[in-house]
């Protein structure tokens, strides 16, 4: 008898991950047979349910507090992490190999995403869900679940050509059947690889076949939540023809790219504006420029109307305990081992719209966090800034001046550059505390305005890229950009990507598709402002915290990069998979 059988990566996830919705809280036995399952309506939608667990989510590290407990901007120059054994330190340096880096667990967990969906697709019955004309949600359910699970491959190609570049196509065989390869087969994958453009034009394609198949946004959206639909087709063919219009992936610069592209993510917002309920940047109640940014990644997410897609939610301390200064303590203790650098710190304009180094700025470098764009305030936390429980009375300043500020270093935590993530960070009591509501979007409607202007902007419709980027910047109370050169606004979007989309996952992908680390070094880049550094990286010393002085220093432990083109822009595929399917072809630079 052919029984179901799941590989599961984020199982050990579960523990610390509560599910807010009916649907994905679904389960069911997974020694079923596939006659059992698909015969089945409720198994059939638990099997749904169950591809969802092998969506990306930014806080499954955090579960590994060991080896993984940290954002993966640490991986980039927004953050370095504090904690030694932290896998994200061989990424910095390129300490490893194809054969020893947990992080390329990547590639299994969407492989067996796509085998899950493929898997679901080639079986689902009509006759067992349903497919007739309904009012609200589950109108013609069968076309609806056929559509999720498309989308959900689609979802999983995508971080594969994010990883690892070239991607398997695992579609349809010539006959229009989802391939289900068999896993006990050593040889069932072994496929040549479609080069990353032509892997994400085919994903912008899927995406076209059930964006207006799917709901574009659920009526019950409380039962449904975490559950794709229309606007994440919409969001993902968006970012997956940005990628393909990129220096990465577009070397001669064609810019029916990204005039593509620029049409994509115009195609999200005139659908989204067309809504009786649309998604839009969040602004807290009432709006308030100091908080709208901070309480949009805290607020109660399923609630939260620029969250397209989210993987779970999270009800946990972990992340404040991880994140949190390290002078926090009491029934736990804190050990903040995401320290944002100060090339990040410094990406902040000022309140008058002008780069920190921009005659007339007004930056002063001993009153560094005076007078910054608002979003400074609110992502991360600095010499000064209140912090703590107030009904607890654990309110009190971060003190990271050294050598002996209660928040510089401990046994367990501390700080590398002088600051910590507060972007996540929920201001509980560490005395009593209490486990908040957490998400990450995987999709959310800030990046699609900022998809929009760099893809006008590099398409040469420089004029109408304005729009977008200053709806971004408008929701901070940040001067509106205007009268500039294409290359001059360029460089403004990417800052302005960099610094809303932190801790986003966004960076890692960013970095390499715009090809940063060419034509510069740790040596030749030394004369560059510390935003424009992507090599070197920097924190501040902190010292006399009555009257604080301030130095800019190289970050401790990890003050460089190492990057080796073309072998870095890409994860390597693991070793056994490139064994078992050699068609595959192990990434350049990566073979042993």
């Amino acid at each position: 008898m052919n029984r179901i059988k799941f590989y599961l990566m984020a199982a050990g996830w579960l523990f610390f991950i509560s599910s807010c919705n009916d649907f994905l809280d679904k389960e069911y036995d997974i020694s079923m047979s596939e006659e059992q399952v698909f015969s089945s309506k409720e198994n059939t939608r638990g099997f749904l349910a169950n591809i969802y667990v092998n969506l990306p989510d930014i806080f499954a590290g955090y579960t590994n507090e060991q080896f993984l407990g940290a954002s993966r901007d640490c991986m980039t120059d927004n953050a370095v992490s504090f904690w030694d054994v932290h896998y994200y330190h061989a990424v910095l340096s390129d300490g490893y190999s194809a054969a020893n880096h947990t992080l390329l667990g990547f590639w299994q967990t969407n492989v067996y995403g796509i085998r899950k969906a493929n898997q679901f697709l080639k079986n689902v019955r009509p006759e067992v869900v349903g497919n007739t004309e309904k009012t609200g949600d589950d109108n013609r359910l069968y076309d609806r679940y056929m559509s999720e699970a498309k989308l959900l491959r689609a979802i999983f190609h995508f971080d594969i050509v994010g990883w690892f570049g070239d991607a398997p196509i695992i579609g349809e065989d010539e006959e229009g059947v989802p391939l289900v390869f068999d896993l006990g087969n050593p040889e069932a994958m072994n496929m040549p690889r479609t080069k990353a453009a032509d892997a994400l034009k085919w994903i912008a394609d899927q995406c076209d076949l059930v964006k207006d198949a799917l709901p574009f946004r659920y009526t019950s959206e409380t039962e449904n939540w975490g559950r794709v639909n229309g606007a994440t087709a919409y969001a993902l063919k968006s970012r997956a023809l940005l990628y393909r219009a990129s220096k990465l992936n577009n070397p001669e610069n064609n810019l029916r790219y990204w005039e593509d592209a620029a049409q994509a993510a115009l195609d999200f917002i005139e659908k989204n504006s067309a809504q009786s309920n649309p998604y839009k940047l969040f602004t807290a109640t009432p709006s308030n420029p100091a908080k709208n940014y901070y309480e949009c990644f805290v607020a109660n997410p399923v609630y939260n109307d620029e969250y397209i897609l989210c993987r779970s939610v999270w009800n946990t301390y972990e992340i404040e305990r991880l994140l949190a200064p390290c002078g926090f303590s009491g029934q736990i203790y804190s050990v903040g081992r995401t320290n944002p650098t100060q090339n990040l710190v410094d990406c902040y304009e000022t309140i008058g719209g002008k780069p920190i180094d921009a005659a007339g700025s007004g930056y002063d470098d001993q009153n560094p966090y005076a007078n910054r764009d608002p979003r400074l305030e609110q992502t991360i936390l600095h010499q000064g800034a209140v912090w703590g429980d107030k009904e607890q009375e654990e309110s009190r300043a971060v003190d990271v001046s050294q050598p002996d500020g209660i928040d510089y270093q401990s046994l367990h935590g501390g700080t590398l550059t002088g600051y910590y993530t507060k972007k996540f960070l929920n201001n509980i009591s560490f005395k009593n505390p209490n486990a908040p509501s957490h998400s990450c979007p995987i999709f959310r409607y800030g990046e699609i305005l900022l998809n929009a202007a760099e893809a006008l902007n590099e398409a040469g419709k420089t004029n109408d890229a304005y729009a977008y980027v200053n709806q971004v910047r408008g929701r901070v109370g940040m001067p509106a950009y205007g009268g500039m050169a294409q290359d001059q606004l360029r460089e403004r979007i990417r800052n302005e990507r960099r610094i809303e989309l932190c801790f986003e996952d966004h960076r890692f992908f960013d970095e390499r598709r715009w090809m940063l680390f060419e034509g510069q070094s740790v040596t030749s880049e030394t004369e560059l402002p510390r935003y424009k550094q992507y090599y070197n990286l920097y924190g501040v010393a902190v010292t006399n915290p009555a009257n604080p002085a301030y130095s800019y220093v190289p970050a401790q432990k990890h003050p460089t990069r190492t990057f080796n083109s073309p072998k870095n822009y890409y994860f390597p595929l693991p070793s056994d998979e490139v064994k078992r399917a050699p068609m595959l072809k192990q990434n350049p630079g990566w073979e042993l």
